[in-house]
């Protein structure tokens, strides 16, 4: 396999469209374009239709390595590979973070010859969704002090009981537990505090699973802050917070039209994580690829074990959406890892450790089928990888009833994954795919955790700490327990011990804690030590990325 350019060398040399191009493709009238700069453009709300026609395709992963599996790449590959056969296809994606591009991830533009463009543009501020949410949520944070230091129209709130934190889109560790309030009585009153990193805003997740302004509105209402002296629930709505929220959102709610390399439509809405919130992109966004294209496909963060199990019981749940097609992304040298093998080595042909490392794909494929989907594998292929390691992932997808494809779309476009398009097409006018939840929302809040915890990740029961048993009893006060849980555990692992990679058994989860989020109306057990504010590493992306003297940026990836 030849050398390929660094992925923004590659953005920076493709043949961009107008977008006014780009949206005549998909039959969308130049005048409901919303321009920001040539390249990218808000859509109106008013594509979405009732009913759409569209069939929906979902992307995941085996379990996430510290290496990278490719999933966006496969998403945007897969798109343009459908288009390639002369599909008319719509990859529907997530907004990156600022977080992990200045830090270690690096963007979520996709890689190589399959990427979304402005690349730039995409990474960094984008059309300033993740600046309006930020907002959005610290005016609610301001509300609820201002109404703690002043006497008059006080609603009596308990700041030992504030359970919102402030945000911003960066991985700032020393944010993570702070004091507010010093400085005397005119600095507000001195209380802890924190901040979440954007994405893990509840005000992010509301967005997301919002069907309208009205539906956004009424959930920012629902946002719990905390409790009163006397015990009573306080809500956003309470604070009179919700016009002046959803203001701030106005153009935050509209999704951004963008390209692929390939000239092929694509829509980026919303970034929730999927360790601690939803990891997909927003109803809105795949409602309206689904009313203007024949395939949308879309992607959810991490492995199926988060994820898809996340976008399977909150997202189609509370939308009425539903995948007419799966595809789980894997690659050889994650398989290698999940077998054992030392990083220093994944590059070396190793078909045994690919054998023993299959037991971790193995259990996601059983995972999406319990679901009543029948998921394909995707390969994604690397210059490392040999035909002897890809034939023997073929042999045991099959011995799982699942078909495996190896793409190269990282390296040759929609041409690398016209294969993968052809079998998903298959697989969905075959209608092999329906779609049904493990729980119910009416089942208790235990038995939806419990049901989680050994179905999907393999576990032989739950334990909760007594702050979470006592939490189990509010949750219900509060009319929360006919929520869907948002579990929150490390990716790198089916349990909530990120070194226990492979297919573990044996284990049991701990709920240290819950969380929860009345406005995006799901209840969030805390697992394991996973933080809502990464930090930064030794080394971070930061520091290789800069501007010259014509504004060419270097350094994203």
């Amino acid at each position: 396999m030849p050398t390929i350019p660094s992925d923004i060398d590659i953005a920076q040399h493709a043949d961009i469209k107008h977008i006014k191009v780009i949206a005549a493709t998909i039959n969308i009238p130049e005048d409901d374009l919303e321009y920001y700069g040539k390249y990218k453009a808000k859509l109106p709300l008013s594509l979405q239709k009732e009913n759409p026609k569209g069939k929906l395709i979902l992307v995941t992963a085996l379990s996430p390595t510290k290496y990278g599996e490719g999933k966006t790449t496969m998403t945007i590959g897969l798109a343009d590979g459908l288009n390639y056969n002369g599909k008319k296809a719509i990859a529907v994606l997530r907004e990156p973070s600022l977080g992990p591009v200045f830090g270690v991830k690096g963007g979520a533009a996709g890689g190589g010859y399959s990427q979304v463009i402005p690349m730039e543009d995409i990474n960094l501020h984008f059309t300033g969704d993740f600046s309006a949410i930020e907002k959005a949520n610290n005016l609610l944070s301001a509300l609820i002090d201002n109404n703690i230091q002043n006497k008059q129209n006080n609603l009596n709130i308990d700041p030992r009981t504030v359970a919102w934190k402030r945000v911003m889109d960066m991985n700032d560790r020393s944010l993570r537990q702070i004091i507010i309030g010093i400085g005397g009585k005119a600095n507000g009153i001195m209380r802890e505090d924190g901040f979440n990193i954007t994405p893990a805003s509840e005000v992010m997740a509301i967005l997301c699973l919002a069907n309208d302004l009205r539906d956004l509105k009424r959930r920012l209402g629902n946002i719990y802050i905390g409790q009163t002296f006397e015990g009573k629930p306080i809500f956003a709505r309470d604070l009179k917070a919700v016009g002046a929220m959803a203001v701030l959102l106005k153009d935050a709610i509209k999704p951004n039209l963008v390209q692929t390399l390939e000239g092929n439509p694509a829509i980026l809405h919303g970034g929730p994580f999927a360790s601690i919130a939803q990891g997909t992109n927003t109803v809105i966004a795949t409602r309206t690829g689904l009313s203007l294209g024949e395939y949308v496909v879309t992607e959810a963060g991490f492995g199926a074990d988060l994820g898809a199990e996340k976008f399977l019981h909150i997202k189609c749940i509370s939308s009425g959406l539903k995948p007419d097609g799966v595809v789980v992304v894997a690659t050889i040298r994650a398989l290698k890892h999940h077998g054992g093998v030392h990083k220093d080595f994944l590059t070396e042909s190793n078909p045994e450790a690919v054998k023993k490392g299959f037991c971790n794909l193995e259990k996601h494929i059983e995972n999406v089928k319990k679901f009543g989907l029948n998921p394909i594998v995707a390969i994604n292929a690397f210059p490392t990888d040999t035909a002897e390691e890809y034939d023997i992932v073929k042999m045991l997808c099959q011995t799982k009833g699942t078909k495996a494809i190896v793409s190269t779309s990282f390296a040759e476009g929609g041409k690398g994954s016209s294969e993968l398009a052809t079998a998903i097409v298959e697989s969905v006018e075959k209608g092999e795919n329906n779609f049904k939840p493990l729980y119910q929302l009416s089942d208790s809040i235990e038995h939806k955790i419990k049901t989680i915890a050994m179905e999907i990740y393999g576990a032989d029961g739950v334990e909760y700490s007594s702050k979470a048993k006592t939490q189990i009893a509010q949750i219900t006060k509060l009319g929360f327990n006919e929520f869907p849980v948002c579990m929150v555990k490390t990716p790198a692992s089916f349990t909530d011990d990120e070194k226990k990679i492979g297919r573990p058994s044996g284990f049991k989860v701990t709920v240290r804690e819950f969380e929860y989020a009345g406005g995006a109306e799901f209840v969030i057990p805390l697992l394991g030590d996973v933080m809502r504010m990464p930090g930064l590493p030794v080394i971070p992306s930061a520091e290789h990325i800069d501007i010259d003297d014509d504004g060419k940026i270097t350094g994203l990836s």
